[in-house]
């Protein structure tokens, strides 16, 4: 595996392999809340979650969809032709949070314009009932659909701390369905959330390997203003990860993941504006090439401790249960 150069599947490098050039995201907002904003299961968010809905770099919700897609062009002017092609990425809030007869226009309207080849959608596992999954597929039957789902974690107490709002089993069967459907499926992990050990981080993504994920965004913990989170640190303050011990934590669960599985983020950006800690985090530049210096210094890579490779053929492991 070459992988451009580097010791791991990057997403810079599958679009291109896919589409033969560059392609960039348009972060755009669906008009949609959360079960955790709405009552249904909280009014505060997950506790590390911003106003944004961790849709922080989305094009501002006042805007026609639009409107929208021209702002969000406007950030990548420069980069690329302005006809694309561009990934339409839901990010705000929770993207399957309403009925099919919403989401339907909303998804199509974007997926018939020449200048976007794929559909991501952001979601929690809970806001996947059957007619939205089979909304889904019938477009990916069009284009190419994502669908990214919030885990940050495989442990029920931190799942807990953080307001989750769902157990594990609900993800498992989430993604059953979702692949049954062909769906390309994208898994968010939080490294570094409070009460976590490394080895904690490492069985989280451990667990992932041996599932049939398509892809991965392994995140670092930002305590952002206006949080729960920023009001807990400030409050009493707790561990934070170093640059170099975050990276050691990378490169450790990048050597379990399996290589085909795509690495969609390996560290994240905190708005400027919101940053509390860590201040390093800012420097993105110099966070990756610390990883990629020292991937090729310990001579490891992508898959280097994977035991096994799932998910080649779609299979669908047996203990992953599917409700009718």
């Amino acid at each position: 595996m070459h992988w451009d150069q580097k010791s791991y599947h990057s997403l810079s490098y599958e679009l291109t392999r896919q589409f033969g050039k560059k392609v960039y995201k348009l972060s755009l907002d669906g008009g949609m809340t959360c079960p955790n904003r709405d009552g249904t299961l909280g009014d505060r968010g997950c506790i590390f979650c911003s106003q944004g809905g961790s849709g922080d770099f989305a094009a501002p919700r006042c805007q026609s969809l639009e409107e929208q897609i021209r702002t969000a062009k406007a950030r990548v002017q420069g980069k690329m032709p302005q006809d694309g092609p561009y990934i339409a990425y839901f990010q705000s809030y929770t993207n399957t949070y309403a009925p099919v007869s919403y989401l339907s226009p909303l998804f199509s309207s974007v997926l018939a314009r020449p200048d976007i080849a794929v559909l991501d959608t952001a979601t929690r596992p809970d806001c996947l009932p059957s007619d939205v999954v089979g909304l889904l597929a019938k477009l990916n039957r069009q284009k190419p659909v994502w669908v990214e789902l919030g885990l940050q974690t495989i442990h029920p107490e931190t799942a807990r701390f953080i307001r989750r709002g769902y157990p594990l089993p609900v993800f498992e069967d989430a993604l059953a369905r979702l692949k049954r459907e062909g769906l390309t499926v994208i898994v968010h992990v939080i490294l570094g959330l409070p009460g976590e050990t490394p080895s904690m981080m490492e069985a989280t993504v451990s667990y992932l390997s041996r599932l049939p994920i398509d892809g991965i965004k392994l995140q670092l913990l930002h305590i952002l203003k206006g949080t729960d989170l920023a009001d807990l640190y400030q409050s009493d303050p707790f561990p934070l990860f170093t640059m170099e011990g975050y990276v050691d934590c990378v490169i450790r669960c990048l050597e379990l993941l399996p290589p085909h599985v795509v690495i969609h983020r390996l560290t994240g950006d905190g708005p400027g504006n919101l940053l509390i800690a860590p201040q390093w985090s800012r420097r993105k530049r110099a966070v990756l090439n610390l990883l990629h210096q020292t991937m090729a210094r310990r001579n490891t890579w992508q898959g280097r401790r994977a035991s096994h490779v799932p998910g080649e053929t779609g299979e669908i492991p047996a203990s992953l249960t599917c409700t009718p």
